[in-house]
């Protein structure tokens, strides 16, 4: 099976777009939404949800003001000011606590403890293109790399069972802790960008972290037409990091009509479509190459 993540160094620039156009021109496929913070995918399909279920993530900590003391050594310990202590006795605000449990080891009375919670929730469904595995966090919550793992599991259960042998990956912007678990076991690696200045210098940062883990990358820019100059400053630096360039899309009205629709724009006509099958067609080539 043929695992392709699709990555952007800033949020925006298509890299969805370009993942549900491709899960399309494959016919059947299995995408996986590993944006969980901002799950965006399902809106270009109708789903009909298969399975779904909480994802505990992380840990919080819970007082038994029966067994308090209020001594205070918790207050003291907690460098997340989440304790506080007064006339009323001791308080802990769970939005401060980070879970990192140092007060259930200092409290001499046992009456701290640590409780694992709901950090979000995960869903499997299918789509008239193949099975879509997602997840999304509960809002504040940071254990996103563990729960994109899940999805990635999810989302290799599905393509075993369905017997297909592409799997398309929406990864989430950045260069944090889910763009590695995304990154975890790909074949491919498919960057886009858009022609700005921000657009540059994060396609910079995520091609490193691409390389560190020595992923074959490749890059597609995105609303080539907006800017000439810083379209080809993207392409000079593609050519100097050896970077292939798969192809440019045009700005086209057509993609945002299509997401209105909730269709993909491999579903419809105009410049972009057309684009975006000719970047599949150089893509294709150049990983039976690699």
């Amino acid at each position: 099976m043929k695992r392709v993540l699709f990555l952007s160094g800033k949020g925006g620039t298509g890299k969805t777009t370009l993942a549900g156009a491709f899960a399309v021109l494959w016919g059947q496929s299995v995408l996986a939404d590993c944006d969980v913070d901002a799950a965006n995918l399902h809106l270009l399909f109708a789903q009909t949800v298969r399975a779904d279920g909480v994802y505990e993530g992380s840990k919080l900590a819970v007082l038994d003001r029966s067994r308090c003391s209020n001594c205070g050594l918790c207050v003291k310990a907690c460098r997340f000011d989440a304790i506080r202590s007064s006339q009323a006795g001791i308080t802990l605000d769970p939005y401060a606590c980070e879970g990192c449990g140092v007060c259930a080891y200092v409290c001499p009375e046992g009456a701290m403890s640590l409780e694992t919670r709901i950090s979000g929730r995960w869903l499997t469904a299918d789509t008239p293109y193949g099975p879509l595995a997602s997840g999304e966090l509960e809002p504040g919550e940071e254990t996103s790399g563990k729960l994109v793992s899940l999805v990635r599991r999810k989302a290799d259960e599905l393509a075993v069972d369905a017997g297909v042998e592409r799997l398309a990956i929406d990864g989430s912007p950045g260069i944090g802790c889910p763009v590695i678990a995304s990154a975890t076991g790909v074949d491919a690696v498919v960057l886009v960008t858009e022609p700005s200045l921000s657009g540059l210098h994060d396609l910079e940062r995520v091609l490193g972290v691409v390389r560190h883990f020595h992923l074959p990358a490749f890059l597609v820019i995105n609303k080539a037409d907006l800017s000439d100059e810083i379209t080809e400053r993207i392409r000079q630096f593609a050519q100097e990091q050896a970077l292939p360039l798969l192809g440019e899309i045009p700005f086209d009205p057509a993609v945002t009509a299509a997401m209105v629709a909730g269709r993909s724009i491999a579903e419809t006509g105009g410049p972009a479509a057309d684009a975006v099958r000719r970047i599949l067609e150089r893509f294709s080539k150049e990983l039976h190459d690699h």
